[in-house]
């Protein structure tokens, strides 16, 4: 039974697609109906209450002065990330731990950070709960800023 309703209904959607297609080549593109510019609807124009109107000040805008600066450098600001002290790598991609970069797990052993260097099955929720506390304790170190 399940068979035929699966066969009626391709054959419905068959029926469809080419009644559709059909319809498309019927209707060249010249015949179609080209949309009319609607005409705006310009409304009267309404007095202003005299009131306001005595209020009203004409007032000159002077064109604004074009000052020239040069482009600054922007010494001050503080970059994300963590540099090797060693190679002067600039690491920046380092919230999973388990995609860390080698040396930043060495850092935060070295550094007494952390105890050891966890292997990927070692992770669980209170490890990686010490190891996000641990990187924020050495991107302020320092040594590791970039």
């Amino acid at each position: 039974m399940s068979e035929a309703l699966f066969i009626l209904t391709t054959i419905f959607v068959a029926y469809v697609v080419y009644k559709t297609v059909n319809e498309q080549k019927a209707t060249p593109k010249s015949a179609e109906p080209k949309a009319k510019p609607e005409a705006s609807k310009v409304l009267p124009e309404q007095p202003m209450p005299e009131t306001v109107a005595k209020d009203i000040k004409p007032t000159i805008i002077k064109p604004a002065t074009i000052k020239k600066t040069t482009p600054t450098t922007t010494r001050g600001t503080v970059k994300k990330g963590l540099r090797d002290p060693k190679t002067g790598e600039v690491a920046t991609t380092y919230s999973n731990y388990r995609f860390t970069k080698r040396w930043i797990k060495d850092a935060l052993v070295t550094e007494g950070l952390l105890e050891k260097v966890y292997k990927n099955n070692e992770l669980d929720a209170a490890i990686e709960a010490t190891i996000k506390d641990a990187l924020v304790k050495l991107e302020a170190l320092d040594k590791y800023k970039p």
